[in-house]
């Protein structure tokens, strides 16, 4: 076992320095392919329930409260996971907790796809709930650790588009494999990528940034080695020199650390800059997911419910707004470097409300309304939230940057769980254009939070952005 020494700013700065220097290559994308199959199984996992509901409460014989409680207690567990996890992440390792959450994932869905009551099944999707929730910020971490700051932006979110694609191919094959064969088997299927977890383990390194930021400087320089190697022989080029001048090596040229600031843990997170930070990322989680599921969660039920559509029909137009949605992921990936960070955010927001108020305005009378706007709007919500997965990252330290990235995930599932909830009891006042009016106010509420508070970081260094 490695005791972990005091880090050494030297060492930290020269990791960071190496990393600066490294073209993006086939390494880069095979690292982001095999961590990117991890989160796109978990994000496949993630939304199976909205498409078995409908299934769960016919076989089940469940209530509205019991069927809100089914969609919610697996958020509960993602949002306890994700604050363990990110704990775990900047204490053991970012490679070890990614590997553990898909073992974990893998076999809670092949006990749910045999599961016989109600009771059991909310347990089990607590259990996943933990992993899903663990493994998803704990990666984003990971990703943003191993990518210089040049074009940033695009690499990390092409590399987050597996999530919207794992969430819309795991619609795609609940609207085929539900109807036909039954929800058990979908949750068989999602068993499957467990074996990922030996794949993680072999072939992606732990993060240099990390090891020497836990004073492992021998591990750290011994993993960066590797790395340029890979890279010099993937490139079939030698490396430019390690430049010596970069800011963090010349005293005074960073942003200066205030008394209190060096600290970790959550104290950390609510010190100095940290805490400003650490708010206004908050509310961005929180309200962009509030909307997200508060929509597609229930959107199954609702046409299903209020429209009087086949099972196979609600899955389908529930599938298309993913799809939308996927496409605002795209378009975000494409822009983020150059638009930024902030406007990226505020205006997608602002749009997802814009699409909403004007849907309860027409009245959502008819589902194919409902479909063009929620997908309009989808295509605003899924940029923002995608942004997100490569803007926390940034905001906080290599010492608590899995923790800052998991206290935002902890808030995504605060609003992936209340979300579903207010929905519920607002739907169940018989008026679906009062959901929309209320989805449209909190998406608002982050619109203008990320325009007035949130600060750019495009093109910046992560030592820069957060000393």
């Amino acid at each position: 076992m490695t005791i972990d020494a005091s880090p050494d700013p030297a060492v930290r700065a020269a990791i960071a320095a190496r990393f600066e220097r490294l073209p993006l290559c086939r390494w880069h994308v095979t690292v982001r392919l095999i961590v990117g199959a991890v989160t796109f199984f978990e994000a496949f996992d993630q939304l199976l329930i909205a498409y078995a509901l409908p299934d769960l409460r016919h076989e089940w014989d469940l209530s509205t409260s019991a069927a809100t409680l089914l969609l919610t207690v697996g958020s509960i567990g993602m949002l306890i996971g994700a604050l363990l996890s990110g704990r775990l992440a900047d204490r053991v390792g970012r490679v070890k907790v990614i590997a553990l959450c898909i073992a974990l994932s893998s076999v809670a869905n092949l006990a749910l796809s045999v599961t016989t009551s109600p009771d059991a099944f909310m347990a089990l999707r607590f259990v996943q709930g933990l992993a899903i929730g663990g493994e998803v910020p704990v990666a984003a971490t990971f990703i943003a650790e191993i990518t210089r700051s040049h074009r940033r932006g695009r690499f990390v979110l092409l590399y987050e588009l597996v999530f919207p694609a794992g969430l819309t191919v795991g619609a795609l094959v609940a609207a085929w494999v539900v109807p036909m064969l039954g929800w058990r088997w979908m949750y068989a299927i999602a068993a499957l990528p467990g074996l990922l977890c030996i794949l993680v383990q072999r072939r992606v390194p732990e993060s240099p940034r990390w090891l020497a930021d836990h004073g492992r400087a021998d591990e750290a320089d011994a993993v960066m080695s590797g790395i340029e190697a890979d890279v010099e022989r993937i490139t079939g080029k030698p490396l430019p020199p390690v430049p010596d001048t970069l800011p963090d090596a010349v005293p005074g040229a960073l942003p200066l650390v205030a008394p209190g600031e060096a600290a970790s843990g959550l104290r950390g997170l609510f010190t100095g800059r940290y805490r400003r930070r650490t708010l206004i990322i908050g509310v961005l989680w929180f309200t962009g997911y509030f909307v997200n599921y508060g929509i597609t969660s229930w959107l199954p039920t609702i046409y299903q419910n209020r429209y009087d559509l086949t099972l196979s029909d609600a899955l389908l137009y529930s599938t298309v707004t993913s799809c939308a949605g996927l496409v605002g992921c795209l378009v975000a990936a494409l822009t983020v470097d150059s638009v930024g960070r902030r406007k990226v955010i505020a205006g997608c927001l602002g749009g997802a409300a814009v699409m909403l108020v004007a849907l309860a305005a027409v009245g959502a009378d008819t589902p194919v309304q409902v479909l063009v706007w929620t997908s309009l709007a989808a295509v605003f919500f899924f940029g923002s939230n995608i942004c997100l997965y490569l803007y926390t990252p940034e905001l906080f330290p290599t010492r608590m940057r899995a923790l800052g990235s998991s206290v935002g995930g902890a808030m995504n599932r605060l609003g992936v769980i209340l979300g579903p909830i207010v929905v519920g009891i607002v739907y169940a006042g018989g008026n679906v254009s009062t959901v929309f009016v209320m989805l449209g106010a909190v998406a608002l509420v982050g619109s203008v939070v990320a325009a007035v508070g949130a600060e750019e970081t495009a093109g910046r260094r992560l030592e820069e952005v957060s000393p």
